[in-house]
């Protein structure tokens, strides 16, 4: 080991971060001042990598669960050779910049996810270290080992507070995921001071109680540290949780403390620091030639490693070409197996929860790469994968159906990880109002333009006897509401097969399909190309006449309500549409909204939630049948009944 090159490295970490940060004048110079060594360490000597190719398949993952930190990476990740510049460097935090305030997924090489709300990250690098004992299983043999690679996370105080990460850790010591190795950076530090004023716990038995082994050394001891890395890979059946004394902000007057933590140094300090660091207090950005020479001595040797597992893997795609086949197609995001719609008669009565169950089982069959989970409602949500591989567990990692248990936040974090992780598409289900629980991580995977699918339940009034807690009012409004997030609501069984197809064919966002727990009849449709019309978000039902009167725009269980309440209306022509998507539908031309809409008098909306967002589609406030309260407890159609949502009442609006 080059501890000279390492030090170099921790030293020009150092310069280039609390430089970074006060040009920017704002950031957080404590982690990187005080983490330096270990990220020389992991990326100089450690982390199977080629910054020559930062998308290679079978590369050790790094994720800055405290992303806050995040001139750590990419000071390091511009020295090892991934394509930031200085220049990048010296425009954190600016519009534009490859080095934004927390890092984000896609807009910097080497950067695996974006990690600016704490814990998430550490929940991501669990789903990504499930999707390496996956793809491992389905794809390594006995002559070729493609799949080979660890999860690395570096966590602070704040990850390990925030309580995704104990959902997460969890489920990951259940599992028994050894190649997961989590760093603590345990500076004991916070931005209002010590930890000590709100975290005294023992998070060594906390983490062993998970089931991981615990492991404990100083930040600073690189041989130390090096060797603490190889015991964490040693054990198999347990993930690692390596606790290392640190001190925030190292080198700094202020070290030690929450000054350093959250706010740049100010000019003297970073003279101070320098001349602490042996550095010229006004030279900046400063890097150091042992650093530079370091890893130029090492880009062979990365360039060789995958060099040789690219042989490897040519070897076995020569010798498994079903295999390979597969591989193509999971990384392409194309089919690779034979796909069978279900179908539905006319008239019957089907769940949509339950359409979806069955598009999922048929949608495992054609891509063998669709694998997901529920929060301890797969019964409930009808989500269960009835296709090869059972369920995943410690056991059989071969199993593509995952028991997320009661962790909605967890789930959604982990089901991110094992997206963005490669070679796999992932779904979770839950009901809709626990979406209150994901949309931090539906958020992120919405940023980090994830297709992560999100089959939601359960989605009205029409729960029943659950009550309020269990209806879901305004959720489908907020969820709408999140840029790059798209939200399928059904109306029927046809409809979801529609839905999936839509869903599965999304490459660079999320889609959330909201279902019903009730039967909800199959209807005719009289747009005979319906299948293509839906497409763009909407399409007719119910023509009514060239010209209705009225048009009533509905969604998922409400379109037969409004086909029924269409019959009570006497004297005038009523078009009845399902809006599938309403933010789809307000991306086409003007002359598809009106051929749907048909030009009618009056636009009235019906669904079963909050009224924001549909004020510009209504003609008047009088024509938003919507619900605004929450809801009482009783059998569906009584709660229906006493809060007035039923297709009686609806007609007698349109019959206003």
């Amino acid at each position: 080991m080059n501890l000279m090159g390492i030090n170099a490295v921790a030293k020009t970490i150092r310069s280039l971060s609390m430089d970074a940060i006060q040009k920017a004048n704002s950031g957080h110079p404590g982690l990187p001042l005080g983490c330096a060594e270990l990220a020389a360490l992991l990326y100089g000597e450690i982390l199977k990598h080629n910054p020559a190719d930062a998308k290679w398949a079978d590369r050790d993952r790094f994720v800055l669960s405290a992303g806050h930190g995040s001139m750590l990476l990419y000071s390091v990740l511009h020295l090892a050779g991934y394509n930031i510049s200085l220049d990048d460097i010296k425009s954190f935090r600016t519009p534009g910049s490859k080095c934004p305030g927390h890092p984000e997924y896609g807009v910097t090489e080497g950067v695996e996810n974006t990690s600016g709300p704490l814990g998430q990250g550490i929940a991501i690098a669990v789903g990504m270290a499930i999707a390496e004992t996956m793809l491992a299983a389905k794809y390594n043999t006995a002559a070729h080992k493609i799949v080979d690679h660890y999860t690395y996370t570096l966590v602070g105080e704040g990850c390990l507070e925030e309580g995704v990460s104990s959902e997460a850790s969890s489920l990951a010591g259940h599992l028994k995921l050894g190649k997961l190795i989590a760093i603590y950076d345990e500076n004991r530090i916070s931005i209002d001071g010590s930890t000590d004023i709100t975290f005294t716990e023992d998070i060594a038995k906390r983490y062993e109680a998970y089931g991981w082994q615990v492991l404990k050394g100083d930040m600073y001891d690189v041989e130390g540290v090096a060797k603490l890395i190889a015991e964490a890979k040693a054990c198999a059946d347990k993930p690692s949780l390596i606790m290392l004394k640190s001190i925030i902000g190292k080198f700094a007057p202020k070290q030690g403390t929450a000054k350093v933590h959250g706010e740049p140094l100010g000019e003297a300090d970073v003279a101070e620091t320098k001349k602490n660091l042996g550095l010229n207090p006004d030279e900046f950005f400063y890097v150091d030639p042992e650093a530079v020479k370091y890893f130029a001595e090492k880009k062979a040797g990365f360039a060789k490693r995958q060099a040789d597992w690219q042989k490897d893997f040519d070897a076995w795609a020569k010798e498994n070409p079903a295999l390979f086949k597969q591989w193509k197609a999971s990384f392409d995001g194309t089919a690779d197996g034979d796909h069978v719609d279900p179908t539905y008669e006319i008239g019957a009565n089907v769940a949509t929860r339950t359409a979806s169950g069955d598009m999922i089982s048929a949608m495992g069959l054609s891509h063998s790469y669709l694998v997901g989970g529920s929060a301890d409602l797969k019964g409930s949500n009808k989500s269960g994968m009835k296709c090869d591989g059972g369920t995943y567990s410690a056991e059989n990692r071969a199993g593509r159906s995952i028991e997320f248990g009661i962790r909605e936040f967890g789930m959604a974090s982990e089901a991110l990880g094992l997206n963005v992780h490669g070679g796999l598409r992932s779904f979770c289900a839950t009901y809709l109002v626990f979406s209150d629980y994901m949309r931090p991580s539906i958020r992120l995977a919405a940023i980090m333009k994830q297709p992560v699918i999100y089959d939601l339940t359960h989605d009205s009034i029409f729960v029943g006897e659950d009550g309020a807690t269990h209806q879901p009012i305004e959720h489908l409004a907020s969820l709408r509401a999140m840029p790059n997030v798209q939200v399928l609501r059904p109306g029927d069984a046809e409809e979801v097969v529609s839905a999936w197809h839509i869903a599965m064919a999304s490459k660079d966002h999320p889609v959330v399909l909201s279902l019903t727990r009730q039967n909800v009849p199959v209807y005719a449709k009289e747009d005979k190309d319906w299948k293509k019309t839906i497409k763009k978000g909407a399409y007719i039902v119910k023509k009514g006449a060239d010209t209705p009167d009225i048009t009533v725009i509905a969604t998922g269980s409400e379109v037969y309500m409004a086909l029924e309440a269409a019959k009570l209306v006497s004297g005038k022509k009523v078009r009845v549409v399902s809006m599938i998507d309403r933010e789809l539908f307000e991306e086409q031309d003007d002359d598809f909204q009106k051929q749907i809409l048909g030009g009618a008098k009056r636009v009235v909306v019906c669904e079963a939630g909050s009224k924001s967002g549909w004020e510009g589609f209504a003609t008047s406030k009088r024509d938003l049948f919507t619900l605004n309260q929450f809801g009482v407890s009783g059998a569906g159609k009584v709660v229906a009944k006493t809060l007035g949502f039923t297709a009686e009442k609806l007609a007698d609006v349109l019959n206003e």
